[in-house]
């Protein structure tokens, strides 16, 4: 072997030994970046515990979320200088108190509430301390959020579609163990069908014997507040307000019971809306309040056999002047329903079925 090829082979050994040197370098690098990094991240934890005054949390296997003076880890670091976040206390279970529907005005704190329960459940469980005063958090597998509004235009998704999307998402993927948050599930259709579907929703998530998902329900539908009385597992709170002299102070606290108003005008007078537009809105809202009233009453009068509906929206079937009606009537009111047979009940639906289309 040549003196030029011994020295082209040492050169090569010599590239390889660099080349091995420099990877060996490489890998220890990354690994001592990899140890800096989890302790920047230990020491920011530490540190934000220490100056927020953080608690221990307890995570366990049980189904309970008990927070107690949870407070939002965020919202709390932007307060101004002197201000104190107001803390709000959660329990959820799998069997007592599984579901939450919280009612209260705009701006009264309901998503924050939302937020931060999910926040706390999470840092909880990556082994962080928490905001809160105390906090036993049970396994959560999943947190599952339907929380704003927003459209997808580029595959032409409605801000509704996309709300229902992400809701029959939650539908089909909860486990017992799941975290579910809905804020104002079905503001983005009409009033009846929102509250229509918000309240199937809620009694899937409650009768659903898979799974008895811990829920809370932030909405404006007042309506699902009779849920409660239905329901074993469904409790009403409200995040209160103070309204003094026709303004409202936010209180920003988590109490038990439902919230019959939304306050929405006063969030326009103090978003800076004209006082001719708020003013215009008061009388509308009166009216319309006056309206309802006057047809509840109309139709509980005629449930009762009372006056005549017939000026109302809400027309009574067995009121209606027509012939035909009059006849279908007569034929329900003279069944013997304790009695009837599957065969009979068929038989009579197919003759009332008969008078109305003469065949």
């Amino acid at each position: 072997m040549s003196a030029e090829e011994r020295i082209g082979m040492l050169e090569a050994r010599l590239y390889a030994n660099l080349v091995d040197a420099a990877m060996a370098c490489m890998k220890q690098l990354r690994h001592n970046a990899g140890l800096l990094a989890d302790l920047d991240c230990y020491y920011a934890l530490a540190t934000v515990a220490r100056e927020g005054k953080y608690a221990r949390p307890v995570v366990d296997e049980s189904d309970v979320i008990d927070i107690r003076g949870g407070r939002h880890p965020v919202i709390e670091t932007m307060l101004p200088a002197g201000e104190s976040y107001i803390a709000n206390d959660v329990q959820l279970d799998t069997k007592r108190q599984q579901i939450i529907i919280i009612t209260g005005p705009n701006m009264a704190g309901k998503s924050a509430l939302l937020r931060q329960t999910a926040l706390i459940t999470l840092m909880a469980q990556m082994g962080s301390f928490v905001p809160a005063e105390a906090a036993r958090i049970g396994i959560v597998d999943k947190i599952f959020t339907r929380v704003g509004a927003s459209d997808n235009i580029s595959v032409g998704e409605s801000t509704f579609m996309v709300e229902m999307t992400e809701a029959a998402n939650i539908m089909n993927n909860i486990t017992n163990r799941s975290l579910v948050l809905f804020d104002e599930l079905g503001r983005g259709t009409s009033t009846y069908d929102g509250i229509s579907i918000a309240w199937s929703i809620v009694e899937h998530l409650h009768e659903n014997a898979r799974a008895h998902a811990r829920t809370l329900f932030a909405t404006h539908y007042h309506e699902l507040n009779e849920m409660e009385s239905l329901y074993q597992r469904i409790r009403n709170f409200n995040v209160s307000v103070l309204e003094k002299d026709g303004r409202i102070v936010f209180l920003r606290k988590l109490m038990p019971g439902g919230s019959e108003h939304s306050f929405g005008i006063h969030v326009a007078r103090l978003a800076g809306m004209p006082s001719s537009i708020v003013k215009r809105a008061e009388e509308v809202l009166r009216q319309l309040e006056t309206e309802k009233q006057t047809e509840v009453k109309r139709a509980e009068a005629g449930a009762l056999g009372g006056s005549n509906t017939s000026g109302g929206t809400q027309m009574s079937f067995f009121q209606l002047d027509d012939p035909v009606l009059s006849q279908i009537r007569d034929e329900i009111l003279g069944l013997d329903l304790n009695n009837l047979t599957p065969i009979e009940c068929l038989n009579k639906l197919s003759d009332i079925r008969k008078i109305l289309t003469g065949k």
